[in-house]
């Protein structure tokens, strides 16, 4: 049995009013309404049925004790086929999902000033948002503490989060638990490891014991990946250096405060210290693990599930802005509608040395790395299941997980692939994939064995 109280299983506790979701007057009829309605990873077309079916529903019994009594009867699925005989269920539908109107055309979007939310900043000022619709208002925020508050206050509609937050939010892990839901990874690779310039001549990670670094988040993949990275070079993170949150935008001046030894960050904090001549790139994550995700785009799914229309449009904005940022082409461009003081605030050079993956590392070295940030929306199951491995390694979760079902329901696969296809992208045929971090191959199906591998790990 797992350990925290599943918000997505209707067989939970039941509440006072009947069912679990308290609209329904007993659980049978709430299992029936179930049957109406589409889950997040479903298609539009599945999620506008849903709305047809239960309209006509209503309509054929007014009264909610006939429309029970017969949804009891016969069930859901039954009722639904009968109800299709007669009425022109297919074409409803399709005349309803090209004729929805948006629930809501002004919203607020959170981000943290880094070059891992550029698809999200950048649809703002290029337009992606208002060519479906929208007037989005995307505000700069001081930390993911921040961010995750507000939206889970519903003070943004939705935010730029760390991908390992919606797992986290949704386990109650660090938070109270509220089911949060992520359609599309924001980034891929695009962090790095960067030291102070007097540790240049300690590049073997076995001498940085007593080392300070500093990661944004608890929940980052930053915070993963340095303990990845430590622990395999036989550092244990917990008990050899000491690891503390601190905001990307704080992280250049405590390194030259001499406050920390180095980080795992985001960039545009890497190559800006580069910049400042007060840090140097010692490794970036892509040669840790090529094509891991990093940010995302993230809301409730009580925002996914009340404003279909408006979700979707925003989804699709964000796709269409990360296809745009995956050219390389497109680069410089972005970097000048981004850099400006009220998105991330940096010189446009530094944002093009990233973006362009042409950079000083800051040891002398001019070095050409292509693909050192891309962009890929798809939010693979697999990258869940393998950070939610990484979570229970150290200690943030504990007891049984069924890694699969908590990945299904939090990384809206179905969603992303379906948009991904209207912007002209191809998404992949599956929702999980192998892959090798520092020369270990994990298989999401297997995700124990993989925990059960590492000699470094949190005592339970």
């Amino acid at each position: 049995m797992s350990t925290f109280d599943n918000p997505f299983d209707p067989n939970r506790r039941l509440s006072s009013f009947g069912c679990s979701c308290g609209r329904h007057a007993t659980d049978a009829e709430h299992q029936a309404a179930l049957q109406f309605q589409a889950t997040p990873a479903e298609s539009d077309e599945q999620r506008y049925e849903g709305v047809v079916a239960s309209a006509v529903m209503r309509a054929m019994f007014p009264q909610d004790a006939a429309r029970r009594a017969f949804l009891k009867s016969v069930g859901a699925a039954t009722a639904v086929a009968a109800v299709s005989q007669f009425f022109p269920l297919k074409t409803a539908t399709e005349v309803f999902a090209q004729g929805a109107p948006l629930e809501k055309k002004d919203l607020k979007v959170g981000f943290i000033p880094i070059t891992c939310a550029t698809p999200i900043i950048m649809a703002a000022p290029m337009g992606f948002y208002a060519k479906n619709g929208l007037n989005v208002e995307v505000i700069k925020t001081a930390g993911w503490a921040v961010i995750r508050d507000k939206t889970v206050n519903k003070e943004y509609d939705a935010a730029h989060m760390l991908s390992p937050m919606p797992l986290a939010l949704t386990l109650g892990a660090g938070s109270n638990p509220v089911p949060y839901t992520m359609p599309a990874v924001e980034n891929i690779n695009g962090q790095a490891i960067t030291l102070a310039l007097k540790h240049k001549d300690k590049r073997n990670p076995k001498d940085w014991k007593g080392f300070k670094f500093a990661v944004p988040f608890d929940y980052s993949m930053h915070n993963y990946l340095l303990r990845y990275y430590l622990a395999e070079h036989g550092i244990d993170p917990d008990a050899d250096v000491q690891i503390r949150s601190v905001p990307p935008p704080e992280m250049v001046a405590n390194l030259r405060a001499d406050n920390i030894d180095g980080f795992l960050g985001p960039d545009p904090m890497n190559q800006r210290a580069v910049y400042d001549n007060v840090g140097f790139i010692h490794i970036l994550t892509k040669d840790i693990w090529e094509g891991h995700p990093c940010c995302a785009f993230a809301a409730s799914k009580e925002f996914v599930t009340t404003m279909p229309n408006t979700y979707a449009a925003l989804l699709k904005s964000i796709i269409d802005a990360t296809a745009f940022a995956h050219k390389a082409e497109n680069r410089k461009q972005i970097a000048e509608a981004i850099s400006p003081a009220n998105y991330i605030n940096q010189p446009q050079i530094v944002l093009e040395q990233i973006l362009t993956g042409t950079f000083a590392d800051g040891l002398g070295n001019i070095v050409k790395q292509p693909n050192r940030l891309d962009f890929d929306p798809f939010p693979w199951q697999s990258f869940a299941i393998w950070i939610m491995t990484q979570m229970k390694r150290w200690g943030q979760i504990k007891g049984d997980v069924d890694y699969k079902a908590v990945a299904e329901q939090v990384y809206l696969a179905t969603d992303t692939a379906k948009l991904m296809k209207e912007v002209g992208l191809t998404p992949p045929a599956t929702t999980t994939k192998s892959f090798v971090v520092m020369g270990k191959t994990f298989d999401p199906a297997k995700p124990e064995d993989y925990l059960n591998s590492f000699k470094i790990r949190k005592a339970s």
